[in-house]
């Protein structure tokens, strides 16, 4: 059995426990290596790696969800050794390296049964990790984007897991994404003769080429544009980002901004889609909301498998 889900399945679930300022109260009780943190209802959840930003948001997010997360990460061995054990909320959570995975992973499983993986990783570790979670019958949210994404598909779909796999894992910007397929799927050909350009805009840290760009420009490319994933132009620079994409100050550090413009031959229409993102908040709820929902297909045991 298995759910291969594509972004328009993380339309499930309600976003209404999400909204709240401050992190919810959790009790922790002492063990060997880390603390037990315990809500009242949901699927346990592990966030791999809490040290990133986005990992660390999402975790944050779990918290305020009233679900349990789990106090451990599964982080690289250079990291681990340089920044320690972090804390999310107040809760301690402790740094798994590669070394100590398989152990670590059994112990964590007997300690709950219901765990949900969260993967906000790098691009290079997107595969691997798979593999890892896959051989171990670890439902999991895939939010790295990158890595070889037909292989990764293949991989999870040939073992049968439970999985959430998304380029993006914001709730509005999926439901664009949903948009520009259904746009495709009813207009073939629509932009045939057209040029197109597309810009993108993320914070430093951001080493590949947005992975929503690339699941919009796929929809264009069915509308007849002629043009490659490799023609999207990817902004890092923060006086450019300011300038040139109009980003505040303020979320240089962590922000989205997409702008897709499509040009007639003769110059005479121009059509500009956009959708600018500031801070991490949307994607991680939209993954809280992935991680709640995956949980209960596993636990219905469902054999539905969306594409």
């Amino acid at each position: 059995m298995r759910v291969s889900l594509g972004p328009q399945s993380i339309s499930m679930g309600s976003t209404k426990s999400l909204h709240a300022q401050k992190c919810s109260p959790v009790s922790i009780s002492s063990r060997r290596r880390a603390c037990v943190v315990v809500a009242a209802q949901g699927p346990a959840v592990m966030v791999n790696s809490c040290t990133g930003k986005m990992g660390h948001s999402t975790a944050e997010a779990v918290i305020r969800a009233g679900l349990t997360l789990v106090p451990f990460s599964f982080t690289g061995q250079s990291e681990a050794v340089a920044v320690g054990n972090i804390g999310v909320c107040g809760i301690p959570v402790e740094l798994v390296g590669p070394e100590e995975r398989l152990a670590a992973i059994e112990s964590i499983r007997s300690t709950y049964p219901d765990l949900v993986i969260v993967d906000y990783t790098l691009p290079a570790a997107v595969n691997a990790n798979a593999e890892f979670y896959c051989k171990n019958n670890l439902p999991f949210v895939m939010g790295t984007t990158g890595g070889d994404r037909e292989a990764l598909l293949r991989d999870v779909a040939a073992s049968g897991n439970y999985a959430v796999i998304a380029p993006n894992m914001g709730k509005q910007i999926v439901a664009f994404q949903t948009m520009m397929e259904t746009m495709a799927e009813q207009f073939p050909g629509c932009f045939s003769g057209y040029t197109m350009r597309v810009v993108e805009s993320h914070q430093r840290s951001k080493v590949d080429t947005s992975g929503t760009a690339k699941a919009v420009v796929a929809s264009f490319q069915k509308m007849g544009l002629n043009f490659s994933e490799n023609e999207i132009e990817k902004i890092r620079e923060e006086d450019q980002q300011v300038k040139r994409m109009g980003v505040p100050e303020a979320h240089v550090p962590g922000h989205a901004f997409h702008t897709y413009t499509v040009t007639s031959p003769d110059k005479s229409v121009t059509l500009e889609f956009k959708h600018n993102v500031c801070g991490r908040e949307v994607y991680a709820e939209g993954t809280v909301d992935a991680a709640m929902f995956l949980a209960k297909q596993v636990e219905k045991k469902s054999r539905e498998e969306v594409v």
